[in-house]
């Protein structure tokens, strides 16, 4: 069975955006487009999960990035775009972009029907909303949490309720972010 991997930028006090969405306080740089975790992640997972609020964004970013031969993140926007993307949504029947189809029906329906599908596994890159109830109903088996060295005080959160988790890696980067890689327990 396909596991459903998390991939989620969150600040050392728990939150993944600032209570308007912000993400000004993230440490990004075109070299992460070079890591090789970030890549490790996306090379072993042949379907992107993203929810409905984030995904224009999401699309429109990399493929505008493809129109960019010399750009630093054009490889890793070739894996973006090339890698097929199923988008959740209550709202939209289609979402322009390459390599995207809209799921309509049941979360828990959908990615267990995913999960058990043949082939590498899944990565979701979203949003809180969207990942909290993935979280809720016990859906990702790995949660890849990259702890940006700053505390913003409020803002959105993926965790609604206790949820114990196993510490099963550990990265330290140079610009002081890192990278926790936990299972559900």
């Amino acid at each position: 069975m396909r596991k459903l991997k998390l991939q989620m930028q969150i600040t050392v006090d728990g939150f993944v955006a600032g209570a308007e969405g912000q993400l000004d306080w993230m440490i990004l740089s075109n070299d992460w487009m070079k890591d090789p975790y970030i890549n490790h992640l996306i090379d072993t997972s042949d379907t992107i999960l993203l929810g409905r609020k984030m995904t224009a964004g999401f699309i429109q970013y990399w493929e505008q990035v493809l129109t960019q031969p010399n750009s630093s993140e054009y490889s890793f926007a070739q894996k973006m775009v090339s890698t097929p993307k199923v988008v959740f949504s209550k709202t939209v029947d289609r979402i322009n972009g390459q390599n995207v189809q809209v799921e309509k029906g049941s979360i828990v329906e959908a990615v267990n029907h995913l999960k058990r599908q043949a082939g590498k596994d899944i990565i979701v890159y979203s949003g809180a909303t969207f990942v909290s109830a993935l979280i809720k109903n016990k859906l990702i088996d790995e949660l890849n949490l990259f702890v940006n060295p700053v505390a913003i005080g409020s803002g959105m959160q993926i965790f609604g309720d206790r949820t114990t988790l196993k510490l099963t890696n550990s990265t330290v980067h140079a610009d002081g972010v890192v990278v926790n890689t936990y299972t559900p327990q």
